[in-house]
């Protein structure tokens, strides 16, 4: 299937408020107006908001042409537009720099703040704030953590820039330090490497582990304990989705406030910021391959073991 190349790479929209457009391609099909296509397409939106968008102009094609209500359909084109959440939650928590250059942005990511927009986070995420606040509309992520998950968190600033550094994650040449308060279990062996396989789950938000060869690796230690709860220190050498959680529950020992592991909890409709999942990234070194230094940048959270309950 064709696709037009300027069209698919270059947004006629800027980034608006930290949010950068989104977009879809229109395959071929039976649909003779793009009204008809997009209330097909986005069946879990009300036909009449997406009617509404059409009516204000707010949907345009590769060249930036605003569609209307009676628009064409136009197979092998794509359309950009500006996702909206409505009724989007405030997360009441700071998101400080930790360090800034040329090409980095470095910060310490609170629990409950999405790194990058998706579902219904959109403007209550780390990358849509640092944009805006930063007046950096072209950052964009090296790395991800959890929403749940707080901690180091690195951006880079110019595009240019972006492979260079991310080449050092692929490679797996950035060490990662986290920490967790979880159960102790006097009966397991510490320091210790846990080796899994890792997998989706189909239709489900969470990754289980199977049989076969381990993709997943963690070194784990115990750094400190207070009755029944430990401090601990986790190393990952890879960077699978949930990767610690699922490794700390396969091995009895689940993070505090996991409400994904060991069993999925019911879905929650608001969070409870007063039980944050007690995980936190607390330092990532690397050598800088611009520079040839090495890098280590380190949170300035803790973890708190009242609310780890």
């Amino acid at each position: 299937m064709s696709v037009p190349d300027k069209a698919a790479s270059t947004p006629p929209l800027p980034v608006r408020e930290g949010v950068a457009p989104s977009r879809v391609f229109l395959p071929k099909g039976p649909w003779l107006l793009l009204r008809d296509f997009l209330v097909q397409r986005f069946p879990y939106m009300p036909a009449q908001v997406l009617l509404d968008r059409l009516a204000r102009g707010e949907i345009v094609d590769g060249d930036g042409t605003a569609q209307h209500f009676d628009s064409p359909y136009m197979p092998l084109h794509w359309l950009w537009y500006y996702r909206e959440v409505l009724a989007e939650v405030s997360i009441p928590f700071d998101l400080p720099v930790l360090y800034r250059d040329d090409c980095l942005v470095v910060v310490d990511k609170p629990h409950f703040l999405a790194s990058i927009p998706g579902g219904r986070h959109l403007k209550e995420t780390a990358l849509t704030r640092l944009r805006q606040s930063l007046d950096l509309p072209l950052l964009s992520p090296l790395h991800r953590l959890d929403r749940d998950t707080a901690g180091v968190l690195m951006f880079c600033i110019d595009p240019q820039h972006r492979g260079a550094y991310q080449s050092l994650f692929q490679q797996r040449a950035v060490q990662k330090e986290y920490e967790a308060i979880a159960p102790i279990r006097p009966d397991l062996s510490l320091p210790m490497v846990y080796r899994s396989r890792l997998q989706a789950k189909v239709d489900e938000f969470v990754v289980e582990e199977i049989e076969g060869e381990p993709n997943s690796e963690t070194l784990i230690d115990l750094a400190e304990h207070r009755s029944a709860l430990g401090l601990y220190r986790l190393y990952p050498h890879t960077g699978r989705k949930h990767q610690l959680r699922v490794h700390m529950s396969a091995l009895g020992i689940p993070i505090c406030n996991d409400g994904f592991y060991p069993v999925l909890r019911e879905y929650a409709q608001a969070d409870d910021f007063s039980r944050p999942l007690q995980l936190l990234s607390r330092a990532i070194e690397f050598k800088d391959p611009y520079t040839g230094s090495m890098r280590r940048f380190e949170s300035q959270r803790s973890l708190d073991w009242d609310k780890a309950g």
